[in-house]
C-alpha cells in the first residue's frame, strides 16, 4: 500500500491541474485552520496521503521530522518541502505562497481592527471554541504518527518515542534538541547495519 502511495510521487508533476491543487489546497487549509503547525500538519496529511495518494504515510513523517528540525515557521517549511516534492522548485514557491497569504490577509485586517477584536467578548468566545478544536486535532496528529512509529515493531523506535515524550513533558526539553538526538542516534545504528552488510 506504502508502495502504491509514494510511486505517483516519484516523478515531479508539473501540470497546470496539479500546481493548482498544490496551492488550492495549501491556501485553504492555512486560511481555514488555527493552531500552529501541527494542526496544519495534520490536514496537510489528509490531502496529500489519503485523499491524493501523492505521498506515502511514512514519507510523510519524514518530512515533518525534517521540517521541525530547520529555522523558521513549522507550517511553512513542511508546505515548502511537500511541494518540492511533488513539483519541483515551482511546486515549493506555490506552497509557500498558499500558506503564507491566507495568515497575512487575516492579519493585516486583524491589525487595523485591533482594539475592536481585543474588546469583543463573542471574538474571544469564538477563539475559545477553536482551543478545544485545536487540542483534538494535535491529540489525532500524536495518535497517528505515534502508530506508524509503533507498528514497525523496532524496539529502539519505541525506546526513543517513549524517552523523546517523557524529555519533551515531564523535563521540558527543547524539542530541536531531542529531534536532533534522535537523529544522531538512528544515524550511528543504520550506519552500523550497513557496515554488518557490507562484511557479510
Amino acid at each position: 500500500m506504502e508502495e502504491t502511495q509514494t510511486t505517483a510521487a516519484k516523478g515531479k508533476r508539473t501540470d497546470i491541474r496539479t500546481l493548482w491543487t498544490l496551492f488550492k489546497t495549501c491556501f485553504i487549509i492555512s486560511g481555514c485552520t488555527f493552531g500552529g503547525g501541527m494542526v496544519i500538519i495534520s490536514m496537510l496529511q489528509k490531502k496529500f496521503v489519503e485523499e491524493l495518494k501523492w505521498i506515502g504515510q511514512e514519507e510523510v513523517m519524514d518530512l515533518v521530522a525534517i521540517a521541525q528540525s530547520c529555522p523558521g515557521v513549522m507550517a511553512v517549511n513542511t508546505s515548502i518541502i511537500i511541494g518540492y516534492r511533488i513539483a519541483g522548485v515551482f511546486g515549493a514557491l506555490l506552497t509557500v505562497v498558499g500558506t503564507v497569504l491566507p495568515p497575512m490577509i487575516i492579519l493585516t485586517i486583524i491589525s487595523a481592527c485591533y482594539v475592536q477584536f481585543r474588546s469583543n467578548q463573542i471574538v474571544a468566545l469564538i477563539l475559545k471554541g477553536m482551543q478545544a478544536g485545536v487540542a483534538a486535532v494535535m491529540i489525532n496528529v500524536t495518535i497517528t504518527m505515534s502508530g506508524n512509529v509503533l507498528e514497525k515493531k523496532e524496539a529502539l523506535s519505541a525506546v526513543m518515542l517513549a524517552a523523546a515524550a517523557v524529555a519533551i513533558l515531564l523535563f521540558d526539553v527543547d524539542v530541536i534538541l531531542v529531534i536532533l538526538i534522535c537523529g544522531l542516534i538512528s544515524g550511528f545504528v543504520t550506519v552500523g547495519k550497513l557496515r554488518k552488510g557490507a562484511a557479510k
